[in-house]
Order: structure tokens, then C-alpha cells, then sequence
């Protein structure tokens, strides 16, 4: 058994599965650094050193089989932090090499490739409820501040959605599991990693003046729409699930 260790990174990855063809790797297995726990002590250990032109070369491959499509279903996995991730697309790389002329990816009679395909409805579907139930609040400094903490990692999925949506204000979102953001200054849209955890008290006291009067008269709204005898809890938990309504203002 061979152990290939990656920096975590996508690029990372495909570096490290271009590798397996390279090296002609035939028992192998893929790990982030951060992820792995030696369990057979006598695996062979290889470090991957990140290279993009050899990521892109396994992508530029894979483009003519699957297509840009299917390449983002391979985003989607990687972005879903399955234990398996590594695995399942090192598998339909393998199988797309191996069957040239056709789009694995649909060929859901393989169980890899069915897994595949679950994964990427269910990070679909939270990146859709991501795009639904962000909340801004405005800050002193004028920015306004969301955040989030989505089950899968799907800040990258919403970057072009939010670019396109709030092009004309600066804003952040902050993803609270994984430690990372988007910061959007009106031209740029990038992501930043700060040294430290955000504290929720300490930003909370950050609030533009105008902000929790913007919050109450929506709470106020909220509640006098809101018809009683048409309350429908079980709908409404299933369109809203409760894990979001910590950061939804309407609820607090």
C-alpha cells in the first residue's frame, strides 16, 4: 500500500492523482496531511508536493471526457468533506481514463459513481439554502457582515452569486466552522483566513447604529404578517430547517 499525503488543497489533489499515474501506483490511497493517521505501519509514505501545471493536466484530461461539468461535480465532492472524497474521485478518474470514449459520471450501475451523485445533490441543495437564508448586518466601518455554517463547504460555490447580487456595497461572509470568509471592497471578491476565531460577542458591539433598528422593525414586520390561524409548524420547519435559524434576524 502506497500513502500519498496532500496539502489539503484542490490543485493539492489532482496533483497528487496525477502522481498515481505517474508513478504507476497500483495499491494506493490519498490523504491530506491534516486528515491522516498512519494505521499501517508498513504503507509506503509519498509527500506530494503541490504543481499546478500537473492538476491541470489531469483537469485538461478530464474536460474532454466529463466535461466543465462534470469537473464541478468533482468540485462539489471535494468541497463536501466526505471522508471518502479522496477516494471517490481518484476512482472516477481512474474509470474516465480507463473508459475514454464515454461520461462515467453517469453510469450511477457503479457505486462510486452513485455516491457521486448523492454528494453532489446534497451540497447542491445546501448551497441553494445558502443563497436563501444569508443575513447582512451593517457595520461601523459601512461593510455589511453575514454568518454562516453551512454542513458542507460552500463559501466557494456562492462566491459568483453574491458578487453578482450585492455588486454595488462592500460586504463579508464569514463561514464560523471552517475559520474563513469572502471579503467583497466593490472591485475585488476574495477570500481571507484570519489568525484568529471570530468572536461573536466582540462583533456583535461592532454594529452600525443604524443596524438593530433596521433588525427590530424587521422583527416587527415579521411578526405582524404572520397570520396565527394559517401557522403551519411542520412546513415551515421544512422549508426552513432549524439549524438555520440561528442567523436568520426575523427569528431572533
Amino acid at each position: 500500500m502506497t500513502t500519498l499525503l496532500y496539502d489539503g488543497s484542490f490543485d493539492g489533489l489532482f496533483t497528487a492523482i496525477f502522481e498515481v499515474f505517474e508513478y504507476r501506483y497500483k495499491d494506493v490511497e490519498i490523504f491530506s496531511k491534516e486528515n491522516f493517521q498512519q494505521e499501517n505501519m508498513f504503507a509506503e509514505i509519498h509527500e506530494v508536493i503541490t504543481q499546478q501545471e500537473k492538476s491541470e493536466r489531469v483537469l485538461n484530461k478530464l474536460e474532454q471526457t466529463i466535461e466543465k461539468s462534470g469537473i464541478n461535480q468533482l468540485l462539489k465532492v471535494f468541497l463536501s468533506e466526505d471522508q471518502e472524497m479522496e477516494k471517490l474521485i481518484l476512482s472516477a478518474v481512474q474509470q474516465s481514463i480507463k473508459h475514454p470514449g464515454e461520461n462515467i459520471l453517469q453510469n450511477f450501475a457503479d457505486e462510486d459513481i452513485l455516491k457521486i451523485s448523492k454528494i453532489c445533490k446534497s451540497v447542491s441543495r445546501e448551497r441553494h439554502r445558502m443563497t436563501a437564508f444569508v443575513r447582512f448586518e451593517k457595520m461601523q466601518d459601512d461593510i455589511y457582515f453575514a454568518k454562516i455554517d453551512p454542513d458542507f463547504n460552500v463559501l466557494p460555490l456562492i462566491r459568483k452569486h453574491f458578487k453578482d447580487r450585492y455588486a454595488d456595497q462592500k460586504w463579508m461572509i464569514y463561514d464560523l466552522r471552517r475559520h474563513y470568509g469572502l471579503l467583497y471592497d466593490l472591485e475585488n471578491c476574495e477570500f481571507f483566513y484570519p489568525d484568529e476565531k471570530l468572536d461573536l460577542n466582540q462583533y456583535q458591539q461592532k454594529f452600525h447604529e443604524e443596524e438593530k433598528k433596521y433588525q427590530t422593525l424587521w422583527q416587527s414586520y415579521f411578526t405582524k404578517t404572520n397570520i396565527k390561524e394559517r401557522k403551519n409548524t411542520k412546513l415551515h420547519i421544512q422549508h426552513v430547517p432549524k439549524r438555520y435559524r440561528k442567523y436568520l434576524t426575523e427569528k431572533w
